[in-house]
Protein backbone atom coordinates (compact mmCIF):
# COMPACT_ATOMS: atom_id res chain seq x y z
CA UNK A 1 0.00 0.00 0.00
CA UNK A 2 3.20 2.47 0.57
CA UNK A 3 6.36 2.43 -0.47
CA UNK A 4 7.99 3.51 2.41
CA UNK A 5 11.50 4.19 0.72
CA UNK A 6 9.85 7.51 -1.32
CA UNK A 7 7.85 8.45 2.35
CA UNK A 8 10.19 11.13 4.56
CA UNK A 9 7.81 12.56 6.46
CA UNK A 10 4.41 11.44 8.11
CA UNK A 11 1.69 13.69 8.66
CA UNK A 12 -0.81 11.94 11.10
CA UNK A 13 -4.27 13.27 12.18
CA UNK A 14 -5.45 12.00 16.37
CA UNK A 15 -8.99 12.03 16.45
CA UNK A 16 -10.75 8.96 14.30
CA UNK A 17 -7.47 8.31 13.43
CA UNK A 18 -4.59 7.34 15.61
CA UNK A 19 -7.90 7.36 18.45
CA UNK A 20 -10.74 5.62 18.28
CA UNK A 21 -13.51 8.53 17.39
CA UNK A 22 -15.60 6.93 19.66
CA UNK A 23 -14.68 8.76 22.56
CA UNK A 24 -15.41 12.41 20.89
CA UNK A 25 -18.90 10.86 19.34
CA UNK A 26 -20.01 9.70 23.02
CA UNK A 27 -18.89 12.86 24.38
CA UNK A 28 -20.54 15.79 22.20
CA UNK A 29 -23.46 13.47 21.20
CA UNK A 30 -24.39 11.93 24.90
CA UNK A 31 -22.36 13.13 27.45
CA UNK A 32 -22.54 16.81 26.90
CA UNK A 33 -26.37 17.00 25.89
CA UNK A 34 -26.64 14.99 29.22
CA UNK A 35 -24.62 17.32 31.17
CA UNK A 36 -26.05 19.64 29.98
CA UNK A 37 -29.89 19.26 30.17
CA UNK A 38 -29.15 18.25 34.02
CA UNK A 39 -27.27 21.74 34.42
CA UNK A 40 -30.43 24.09 32.70
CA UNK A 41 -33.09 21.68 33.67
CA UNK A 42 -33.83 20.66 30.36
CA UNK A 43 -35.55 17.08 29.34
CA UNK A 44 -32.46 15.42 26.94
CA UNK A 45 -34.68 15.64 23.81
CA UNK A 46 -34.42 19.60 24.40
CA UNK A 47 -31.09 19.49 25.05
CA UNK A 48 -30.65 17.47 22.18
CA UNK A 49 -32.42 19.41 20.17
CA UNK A 50 -30.45 22.99 21.45
CA UNK A 51 -26.88 21.62 20.63
CA UNK A 52 -27.67 19.93 17.60
CA UNK A 53 -28.28 23.42 16.51
CA UNK A 54 -25.42 24.57 18.01
CA UNK A 55 -23.57 22.17 16.80
CA UNK A 56 -24.39 22.78 13.39
CA UNK A 57 -23.78 26.34 13.48
CA UNK A 58 -19.98 26.49 13.96
CA UNK A 59 -19.28 22.44 12.33
CA UNK A 60 -16.47 22.43 10.14
CA UNK A 61 -14.94 26.26 11.51
CA UNK A 62 -12.24 26.41 13.83
CA UNK A 63 -14.63 27.28 16.71
CA UNK A 64 -16.30 24.00 15.99
CA UNK A 65 -13.21 22.18 17.58
CA UNK A 66 -12.47 24.90 20.19
CA UNK A 67 -12.78 23.89 23.62
CA UNK A 68 -12.72 27.50 25.03
CA UNK A 69 -15.43 28.29 22.64
CA UNK A 70 -17.75 25.51 23.83
CA UNK A 71 -16.58 26.28 27.53
CA UNK A 72 -17.91 29.69 27.03
CA UNK A 73 -21.24 28.82 24.89
CA UNK A 74 -22.09 26.14 27.24
CA UNK A 75 -20.87 27.73 30.25
CA UNK A 76 -19.38 24.30 31.18
CA UNK A 77 -15.98 23.21 32.14
CA UNK A 78 -15.83 21.36 28.33
CA UNK A 79 -11.96 20.22 29.80
CA UNK A 80 -12.73 18.73 32.75
CA UNK A 81 -16.00 17.09 31.29
CA UNK A 82 -13.40 14.82 28.74
CA UNK A 83 -11.36 14.48 31.93
CA UNK A 84 -13.97 12.80 33.91
CA UNK A 85 -14.66 10.37 31.04
CA UNK A 86 -10.94 9.92 29.52
CA UNK A 87 -11.51 6.09 30.55
CA UNK A 88 -13.11 5.89 27.13
CA UNK A 89 -10.22 7.25 25.25
CA UNK A 90 -8.60 4.38 23.23
CA UNK A 91 -5.47 4.33 21.09
CA UNK A 92 -6.68 1.74 18.00
CA UNK A 93 -5.09 -1.04 17.63
CA UNK A 94 -1.76 -1.24 16.07
CA UNK A 95 -1.04 2.57 16.37
CA UNK A 96 1.73 1.99 19.12
CA UNK A 97 3.58 -0.63 16.65
CA UNK A 98 3.25 1.64 13.57
CA UNK A 99 4.46 5.12 15.41
CA UNK A 100 7.67 2.82 16.85
CA UNK A 101 8.42 1.42 13.35
CA UNK A 102 8.34 5.12 11.91
CA UNK A 103 10.98 6.07 14.39
CA UNK A 104 12.78 2.65 13.86
CA UNK A 105 13.15 3.77 10.20
CA UNK A 106 13.95 7.27 10.29
CA UNK A 107 10.44 9.29 9.45
CA UNK A 108 9.81 12.24 10.52
CA UNK A 109 6.07 11.98 12.86
CA UNK A 110 4.27 14.86 12.79
CA UNK A 111 0.55 15.54 14.50
CA UNK A 112 -1.85 17.86 12.40
CA UNK A 113 -4.73 17.96 14.12
CA UNK A 114 -7.62 19.83 14.67
CA UNK A 115 -7.96 18.93 18.44
CA UNK A 116 -7.90 21.92 20.86
CA UNK A 117 -4.57 21.85 23.25
CA UNK A 118 -6.93 21.09 26.34
CA UNK A 119 -8.20 18.03 24.60
CA UNK A 120 -5.30 16.22 23.03
CA UNK A 121 -3.20 16.95 26.75
CA UNK A 122 -6.16 15.08 28.41
CA UNK A 123 -5.67 12.15 25.55
CA UNK A 124 -1.85 12.40 25.86
CA UNK A 125 -1.99 12.01 29.37
CA UNK A 126 -4.55 8.89 28.88
CA UNK A 127 -2.38 6.91 26.31
CA UNK A 128 1.22 7.77 26.37
CA UNK A 129 1.68 8.53 22.61
CA UNK A 130 2.60 12.16 22.75
CA UNK A 131 6.47 11.71 22.87
CA UNK A 132 6.41 10.13 19.64
CA UNK A 133 5.82 12.60 17.57
CA UNK A 134 8.77 15.45 16.32
CA UNK A 135 5.99 17.99 16.39
CA UNK A 136 2.57 18.96 17.20
CA UNK A 137 0.32 21.31 14.63
CA UNK A 138 -2.41 22.09 15.37
CA UNK A 139 -5.12 24.56 13.88
CA UNK A 140 -5.68 26.52 16.72
CA UNK A 141 -1.94 27.50 16.57
CA UNK A 142 -2.37 28.63 12.83
CA UNK A 143 -5.65 30.11 13.28
CA UNK A 144 -7.44 27.82 10.55
CA UNK A 145 -9.41 24.61 10.41
CA UNK A 146 -7.47 21.80 8.28
CA UNK A 147 -10.19 22.20 5.68
CA UNK A 148 -9.65 25.54 4.77
CA UNK A 149 -6.18 26.10 2.24
CA UNK A 150 -5.63 28.58 5.07
CA UNK A 151 -4.37 26.12 7.18
CA UNK A 152 -1.91 24.17 4.74
CA UNK A 153 -0.46 27.61 3.68
CA UNK A 154 0.54 28.28 7.39
CA UNK A 155 1.46 25.28 7.75
CA UNK A 156 4.31 24.86 5.52
CA UNK A 157 5.21 28.35 6.88
CA UNK A 158 6.27 26.55 10.42
CA UNK A 159 6.72 22.78 9.02
CA UNK A 160 8.69 22.17 5.71
CA UNK A 161 6.29 20.44 3.15
CA UNK A 162 7.90 18.27 0.46
CA UNK A 163 4.82 17.24 -0.92
CA UNK A 164 5.61 14.10 -3.00
CA UNK A 165 7.49 12.05 -0.23
CA UNK A 166 4.75 13.41 2.62
CA UNK A 167 2.20 10.76 3.67
CA UNK A 168 -0.97 12.13 5.37
CA UNK A 169 -3.51 10.23 7.21
CA UNK A 170 -7.11 11.33 8.03
CA UNK A 171 -10.41 10.12 8.67
CA UNK A 172 -12.00 13.20 7.85
CA UNK A 173 -12.73 13.14 3.77
CA UNK A 174 -12.95 17.11 3.55
CA UNK A 175 -9.57 17.06 5.34
CA UNK A 176 -8.15 14.96 3.06
CA UNK A 177 -9.86 17.25 -0.49
CA UNK A 178 -8.31 19.98 1.28
CA UNK A 179 -4.39 18.65 1.43
CA UNK A 180 -4.89 17.10 -1.98
CA UNK A 181 -6.01 20.56 -3.30
CA UNK A 182 -2.86 22.04 -1.38
CA UNK A 183 -0.76 18.96 -3.23
CA UNK A 184 0.21 16.29 -1.13
CA UNK A 185 0.43 13.10 -3.28
CA UNK A 186 0.49 10.27 -0.66
CA UNK A 187 -2.78 10.61 1.12
CA UNK A 188 -4.59 7.27 3.26
CA UNK A 189 -8.05 7.48 4.83
CA UNK A 190 -9.27 5.65 8.01
CA UNK A 191 -12.58 3.35 6.74
CA UNK A 192 -13.51 2.97 10.53
CA UNK A 193 -13.17 6.11 12.50
CA UNK A 194 -15.34 4.78 15.40
CA UNK A 195 -15.34 1.55 16.43
CA UNK A 196 -18.98 1.27 17.41
CA UNK A 197 -20.02 2.40 13.73
CA UNK A 198 -20.34 0.92 10.18
CA UNK A 199 -17.36 1.40 7.47
CA UNK A 200 -17.06 4.26 5.68
CA UNK A 201 -16.68 4.43 1.68
CA UNK A 202 -15.10 6.41 -0.80
CA UNK A 203 -14.38 6.25 -4.36
CA UNK A 204 -11.09 7.84 -4.93
CA UNK A 205 -9.31 7.91 -1.29
CA UNK A 206 -7.45 3.75 -0.29
CA UNK A 207 -9.28 3.03 2.72
CA UNK A 208 -6.77 2.07 6.19
CA UNK A 209 -8.11 -0.98 7.80
CA UNK A 210 -5.68 -1.72 10.08
CA UNK A 211 -2.58 0.08 11.10
CA UNK A 212 -0.72 -3.27 11.33
CA UNK A 213 -1.19 -2.84 7.49
CA UNK A 214 1.07 -0.43 6.79
CA UNK A 215 3.81 -0.79 9.78
CA UNK A 216 7.28 -0.31 7.73
CA UNK A 217 9.45 -3.25 7.72
CA UNK A 218 13.22 -3.69 7.57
Amino acid sequence: MIDWTKIYTVFLDLDGTLLDLHFDNHFWLKYVPQCYAEINELSLEESHKLLSKKYSEVYGSLNWYCVNYWTNELDMDIAALKHNIRDKICVRPHVVEFLEGLHMHGKRVVLVTNAHPLSFQVKFEKTGIGHYFHRVITSHELHHPKEDQAFWRALEKVEEVEKSSTLFIDDNFTVLDAAAEYGIENLLAIRQPDSTEADKQHEHYSLLDSFADIIPKK
